[in-house]
């Protein structure tokens, strides 16, 4: 069989500066400021090409008159001798002052601007990112190609559509992944949409030339047979397709060949009994997950809902929040989450978002065989470490950290400060180290995470949910508030029920700000006790 060839063009240039910016909303939002200097830039071009063509325009309406009336009475014309001078003298100067106003070109501070803006462009990396997170938001939400298309998101302030260009664009993107269950859905788009008129650059032969073969890498032969005698009949001479044809044919005989002797080998074979399976209401983690991220699934019991409480919190006799206690709400009971309520302003949400903007980079990992920190594909955002020393509004936090929990924030990791890009997540993973990595927290010498502080510091329109798929636990972004829980049992071991999870962003803009606690420095303040789950 002939194989597909895909060719992948560089569509935007390679970019140093600035590499990831699908991973940050935040970091995004300079390219509109980018782009709109560029927009006024090229209006500045259109408008000197404009003065110039209107020059030559009334150079050229002038000049019609003057011939017209010449070349009536050639003779009469030239007679007039001021006539004959500016004859002269304007095919010996201004014919060519006329050239050389032609052949000025006006692109020359355009051209400069877009070379200069250039190289903070974003590159294939960020274009391949951001239909990535088109594809996982699909799968994660449960949103056909349609919605997308059309742009019918929830909670969407500007609504944007899709073109054909577009869809197959992210049919191609993921056919390089090997993806062809995407493939088909965003080759079909493209196609349902041209089928409705849409006027496209990109052709039907083009679309289903990939559709075809995604197809029939799913194992539909019957439909990828149909999808290329389609495209045969828009363009006969189609080489790859003609090669296809005649493979899928030669397939499906075999196939039928092979169906015919099984059958005629049925009656003297006996039954298999079936193996008992999973039981019906067991769901994969990835699929639990998905399912809180909607908002399905969870697993709050109405008895375990009364027990869940609203309280004033005053730090255990803090002087700071005994006359203004903070609000604390209990979101979950096992393992215990409590939220905060007002617990940082807008000011101090402000400044710790200017602090950490010009520090953002692509968040990472602790990789639990090299003990390494490394970008990972499951975590889409970008991230910055505040100190308490450089800011007095850092410090201030850290210690309002320490009076709210009870615990000591000097053995604490640094603030960190977090922005989410196009379908930013962070799937379910411990933020503590387990027995399997010993060495995870080694260099810190403070022992392991033994808690959890999470700041929401912006509200998201659709999506963002931070999700317990163990429990079943799903907690929502709402600007100033934090939520808190313990990834250690009071012995030291840890809490596997904290697995948890930072959903994708659907729509909007999702900063937030970790301080992780750890062990050392909390003896005192948390004893261990005897028993090993508590």
């Amino acid at each position: 069989m002939i194989r597909y060839i895909l060719i992948v063009g560089i569509l935007l240039p390679q970019s140093l500066a600035h590499p990831g910016f699908f991973t940050s909303i935040g970091q995004m939002t300079d390219l509109i400021h980018t782009e709109k200097d560029l927009v006024i830039s090229l209006k500045d071009y259109i408008k000197a090409e404009e003065d110039k063509l209107e020059q030559i325009k009334k150079w050229a309406e002038k000049l019609d008159r003057l011939t017209s009336t010449a070349t009536k009475d050639p003779e009469g014309f030239v007679g007039h001798p001021v006539n004959a001078f500016k004859l002269m003298k304007r095919l010996n100067t201004e014919w060519s002052e006329l050239e050389n106003l032609i052949l000025k070109d006006m692109s020359d501070g355009f051209i400069s601007n877009l070379t200069l803006q250039r190289q903070y462009f974003p590159n294939d990396e960020d274009q391949v990112g951001a239909a990535k997170a088109l594809l996982r938001l699909q799968d994660t939400y449960n949103l056909d190609t349609d919605t997308i298309s059309k742009g019918n998101l929830p909670g969407v302030k500007h609504k944007s559509f899709l073109t054909v260009e577009d869809c197959f664009e992210l049919g191609k993107v993921a056919y390089t992944e090997a993806d062809y269950y995407h493939t088909e859905l965003w080759m079909e788009q493209a196609l349902r949409q041209l089928d409705e008129g849409e006027v496209s650059t990109t052709d039907k032969v083009s679309v289903l030339d990939y559709l075809s073969y995604a197809v029939y890498q799913q194992g539909d032969l019957d439909k990828a047979l149909l999808l290329t005698k389609k495209l045969l009949e828009l363009d006969p001479e189609h080489q790859r397709a003609n090669g296809n044809l005649k493979y899928f044919e030669y397939i499906m005989a075999k196939e039928k060949d092979a169906n015919k002797s099984a059958s005629d080998d049925q009656s003297d074979q006996k039954t298999t009994p079936k193996k008992k399976g999973v039981a019906a209401d067991y769901l994969p983690e990835r699929q639990k997950y998905e399912m809180l991220c909607r908002g399905e699934g969870i697993k709050m019991t109405p008895r375990r809902q009364k027990k869940l409480f609203c309280r004033y919190h005053d730090g255990n006799r803090n002087p700071k929040f005994i006359l203004a206690p903070a609000k604390q709400e209990d979101e979950w009971d096992k393992p215990r989450i409590i939220r905060f309520h007002d617990i940082i302003s807008d000011a101090e949400i402000e400044i710790v978002k200017d602090l950490a903007k010009p520090r953002l980079s692509r968040a990472t990992v602790h990789d639990p065989e090299t003990g390494k920190l490394t970008t990972a594909q499951y975590r889409v955002s970008k991230s910055a470490w505040l100190s308490g020393y450089e800011n007095p509004v850092v410090s201030r936090i850290n210690m309002r950290i320490q009076d709210l929990t009870g615990l000591d924030v000097s053995t604490a990791e640094e603030l960190q400060v977090a922005n989410y890009g196009v379908g930013g997540q962070y799937e379910p993973h411990f933020d503590f180290a387990r027995k399997d990595e010993p060495d995870a927290f080694k260099e810190l010498g403070t022992g392991n995470r033994i808690a959890t502080w999470l700041f929401y510091m912006s509200d998201v329109s659709a999506g963002g949910a931070t999700v317990f798929p163990e429990v079943g636990a799903s907690v929502w972004p709402k600007k100033g508030t934090a939520v808190f829980w313990y990834n250690l049992f009071a012995s030291g071991e840890g809490d596997y029920s904290t697995r948890h999870a930072a959903c994708p962003v659907l729509v909007g803009n999702k900063w937030v700000s970790n301080k992780w606690l750890h062990e050392r420095g909390q003896e005192f303040r948390r004893p261990c006790t005897l028993s090993e789950l508590e």
